[in-house]
């Protein structure tokens, strides 16, 4: 008997004895919490938002007792599908959101795991500090998400990805030990393992794991810096502290639950410039990346035509476009320093460069000094991708996240974009492609057909070979969403068979039920399970009195497929949506959770409805 068809009333009521009014098993709530962003939609077995972090405690102590599966949640962002499953789905984002302590003289902060990204990061700034990784959904993403997924964004080209900006975590078991993980010198490795108990069982298992595989993980795990697919196996290497902490970061909510952070902060730069290139086309903008990174800027992020011409399309983000400069592909890079003069002579000195290129095309450039200006050009790249997401050509699918965020060495970026453009037009997809060019990671939005058998079997052997194309280019499946199940299906090709049985054995040590995330990342479903607009996805028509007309289409149906999940209506900060949300703190008063979008929270490209510039 699957997980779902299961009698879990017992639990429901001993929930409900325990948290009252934070359980919610009811098909209303289910049905909010069954999707995220991505391509797949599982019913949970019942939600719960817990009040504090000890009572989330007290829930997963209950699920335990019931050998109830367990997923913690945070804003729901994710688009490889790891915060959906037949699981008790907690959802900290609400009220497990405090900044417990921040020491702006160490450069740390300690934070539960529903702090969004932003609240962090404007805490921070008052000291001229930042927490690094900002993802484009820093207003609503949680802390908590990020170190599951190891989270990245613009600014990792200044300080890394979320791993490298976690000092140590408070976690939780499956069954109920709790302690602090971090860096272990050998002497205290020594001292945990002797002490015995739950950590120490799993801190003997990790050493004899990292001692017999430590050649292998050497050799096999690819040398980038966005190596974000499977477990961080190599933070356990001596030369890396067997920092377990960071072993933990990306791991999903399959291994350990996160109970609080304490993270790193670095020095913000208070002035900030951005250039913008034009380009021929995508793969010469790809090739420049040595030339971006001899000037050391803080972001380097580039984007192609099909998103723009998919605005003007759609009549977004006009007055925007038509400020960019000359080109059919554009790269941003930004500058930080102390004062404004200094940022803007690191801009002046990379544009002369690029007027005078002694090789390759010249570019068109533009220096921005505004920060209202910056802003407006942030703000297509930010959310340009998800304004476009639905295709106006009835003949063509709608462009899919699926293969969203691989990663390889930024120095072979343009040959590499070259030969996924080349399988793209082999496969007779469509695609645009942004990202984070410092970092070689690029987003690509495709247009697979998910809703016909046929086309689900052309998506599942599309995936197949653009995996092995970046294991070719030495790269990683994915550089910043994490594998989830979009991608777990296909590590093997990346990490061979004998890497994958330590990932697993990984999780064991852990988990050694499988209750924690199960059938993401290792072990996983397949890639065309569990999809939500699959071959049995059905429209159901509505005659409404109101006009849903768009250029997308029309119709109710229409205007609710607009919401992609990416939750800008959560957004707490600087944001006119959704009033609902802010006032409740509830997924289901969200416009994503009442499954009426009309898509404009996501839509947002103007400078008049923009959210905050990328930090």
């Amino acid at each position: 008997m699957s997980h779902l068809q299961q009698d879990w009333s017992a639990l429901e009521s001993e929930l409900s004895v325990s948290l009252g009014a934070s359980v919610r098993f009811d098909d209303g709530h289910r049905a909010v919490y069954a999707s995220d962003a991505s391509n797949y939609r599982q019913v949970p077995i019942g939600v719960v938002v817990p009040r504090s972090v000890d009572d989330f405690i007290k829930g997963v102590e209950i699920c335990r007792r019931h050998n109830a599966p367990v997923l913690m949640r945070g804003g729901g962002t994710s688009m490889n599908g790891q915060t959906v499953n037949v699981a008790v789905v907690f959802d900290m984002s609400a009220f497990c959101d405090e900044i417990l302590s921040l020491d702006p003289v160490a450069g740390t902060a300690l934070v539960e795991p529903g702090v969004v990204c932003d609240k962090l990061i404007g805490a921070a700034e008052k000291y001229g500090l930042t927490f690094a990784p900002d993802p484009s959904t820093h207003s609503r993403c949680t802390l908590g998400g990020m170190i599951a997924n190891n989270s990245c964004g613009p600014h990792s080209v200044m300080a890394g990805k979320t791993l490298e900006n976690i000092e140590a975590l408070e976690v939780m078991t499956y069954d109920g030990a709790r302690f602090w993980t971090g860096p272990t010198p050998e002497d205290e490795l020594s001292r945990i393992i002797a002490a015995g108990g739950r950590q120490g069982e799993i801190y003997a298992k990790l050493r004899d794991l990292r001692d017999r595989y430590a050649d292998l993980i050497r050799g096999k795990f690819p040398d980038i810096k966005r190596r974000v697919s499977g477990y961080n196996l190599d933070q356990l290497l001596p030369e890396n502290g067997f920092n377990v902490a960071r072993a933990l970061v990306g791991t999903e909510g399959t291994c350990a639950l996160t109970l609080r952070a304490k993270v790193r902060l670095v020095q913000s730069p208070p002035n900030r410039v951005v250039l913008v290139l034009g380009f021929p086309d995508i793969y010469l903008a790809a090739d420049a990346v040595p030339e971006y990174q001899r000037f050391s800027p803080i972001a380097i992020e580039g984007l192609d035509r099909a998103i723009i011409r998919g605005l003007q399309a759609r009549n977004l983000a006009q007055a925007e476009i038509d400020l960019l400069p000359e080109g059919d592909a554009w790269v941003m890079v930004e500058f930080g320093a102390n004062s404004l003069e200094d940022a803007t002579a690191q801009a002046d000195k990379a544009a002369a460069y690029f007027r005078e290129r002694p090789t390759g095309p010249r570019p068109s450039s533009w220096v921005i000094t505004d920060p209202a200006m910056q802003r407006r050009m942030w703000s297509i790249r930010e959310n340009g991708a998800s304004a476009t997401q639905l295709s106006i050509d009835p003949s063509i699918p709608d462009p899919q996240v699926g293969w969203e965020d691989a990663a390889v060495d930024p120095l072979r970026l343009g040959d590499y974009l070259r030969s996924f453009q080349a399988l793209v037009d082999r496969y007779g997809y469509q695609t645009s492609l942004f990202g984070h060019f410092g970092d070689g990671c690029v987003h690509a939005r495709i247009t697979f057909d998910l809703r016909t058998v046929e086309g689900v079997a052309r998506f599942r052997a599309f995936i197949r070979e653009a995996a092995q194309l970046v294991v070719d280019c030495g790269g990683s499946l994915t550089g910043e969403h994490g594998d989830g199940q979009a991608k777990a299906e296909f590590l093997p090709i990346m990490f061979g068979e004998e890497l994958m049985e330590a990932l697993r054995e990984f999780k064991r040590i852990w988990d050694p039920l499988n209750r924690l995330n199960p059938g993401k990342v290792v072990d996983a479903y397949r890639v065309d399970d569990n999809l939500r607009m699959g071959p049995q996805y059905k429209v159901v028509k509505l005659h409404t009195r109101m006009d849903f007309r768009s250029a997308e289409g029309d119709g109710f149906q229409r205007a609710v497929e607009h919401c992609v999940g990416m939750g800008r209506c959560r957004s707490t900060q600087a944001s006119t949506m959704c009033p609902s949300y802010r006032a409740t703190k509830e997924e289901r008063f969200s416009t994503r959770g009442r499954h009426g979008c009309s898509g404009k929270c996501c839509r947002a490209t103007s400078s008049r409805t923009a959210g905050t510039a990328s930090r």
